[in-house]
């Protein structure tokens, strides 16, 4: 759902940024006040599964792919300011240094996905969880309809803006990408219940709002690295390389002849030049190193906000 240069006109693309800047704001205002230092180090781990599962395109009908957005399964585990800022960290990363995503675009993207979803998601699964009898199910059944929600929200996000922009015409925009979303989103419900699933196995307390728990928050980090590695090695280069929902829409109504790349990028294409003999390593070389400045530059950013006088020790 990544919209490239060329799908948005400059004056939408301007307002998009507007609102971006608005809800970044107000997140980094609420993750400097609200934030437990010892989470900051679990907002880096966040940001690099995030980036990792956003490169596990899967199949899902009608010649189309689609893509883990994750920013109900931040919400659920670290709150919703703090998944804006996870979101905002990987699709700043994604635009700037693999091409993936248009720079005049990026506030869009930011919009979409880093402000609409998380906000849309958490809303609904806040509520669900309120007027929900309890329990572990309760709380998958609310992340996984939530996480659904989220992706339809973003999409429909998306469709406004590419309708505001003479791209497609409303009454063929909306639909489209909200047809083809409902389906998307059901991957990102499942596969935010299984990770939901896992995390509430081994810290409740990330679950419940607490803070303390039978694993350290160390061991957290460990295995949540592990499992992020696990997913660019073994998953990455099997990845499906069909359209995704929004490549098939452009395609379907056609404006895809209007994307553009306006900007160099380091790591284009999620592939690295140096083990181009070997497709399936220049794919993990490139998310590891994106994994890895996605975990730093989250975790950088969350500690600058989070005050070392507020912080116990982390176990």
């Amino acid at each position: 759902m990544h919209i490239p240069d060329g799908f948005i006109d400059l004056r939408t693309a301007a307002v998009a940024a507007a609102l971006a800047g608005v809800g970044i704001a107000i997140a980094l205002r609420d993750v400097r006040g609200q934030l437990p230092p010892r989470r900051v180090p679990l907002i880096g781990l966040a940001a690099a599964f995030v980036f990792a599962a956003q490169m596990l395109n899967f199949p899902v009908a009608a010649g189309t792919s689609g893509h883990l957005i994750g920013a109900v399964l931040v919400c659920v585990l670290l709150g919703p300011a703090a998944a804006v800022i996870v979101m905002t960290t990987v699709l700043v990363l994604q635009c700037l240094m693999f091409a993936d995503g248009g720079v005049t675009a990026l506030g869009a993207n930011v919009l979409n996905m880093g402000v609409v979803a998380p906000t849309v998601g958490y809303t609904v699964y806040s509520a669900l969880r309120r007027i929900g009898p309890g329990g572990l199910r309760s709380v998958l059944l609310a992340a996984g309809f939530a996480a659904w929600c989220s992706t339809v929200a973003a999409a429909l996000a998306c469709a406004v803006q590419l309708a505001a922009s003479g791209a497609a015409p409303w009454n063929l925009a909306l639909p489209a990408m909200g047809g083809v979303h409902m389906l998307i989103g059901l991957g990102e419900a499942v596969i935010t219940m299984l990770v939901v699933a896992v995390v509430a196995r081994a810290r409740p307390e990330l679950i419940d709002g607490t803070d303390s728990g039978p694993m350290s928050h160390r061991a957290l980090l460990a295995y949540g690295g592990l499992a992020t590695l696990a997913l660019l090695v073994f998953v990455a280069p099997v990845a499906s390389s069909l359209p995704d929902g929004l490549d098939w829409v452009a395609g379907r109504l056609a404006f895809a002849q209007q994307a553009a790349t306006l900007q160099a990028a380091p790591v284009e294409g999620y592939s690295l030049d140096v083990a181009a003999a070997s497709p399936a390593m220049a794919t993990v070389l490139a998310g590891l190193i994106g994994a890895a400045v996605a975990f730093a530059v989250a975790w950088l950013v969350a500690r600058a906000l989070t005050p070392a006088s507020r912080s116990p020790a982390t176990r």
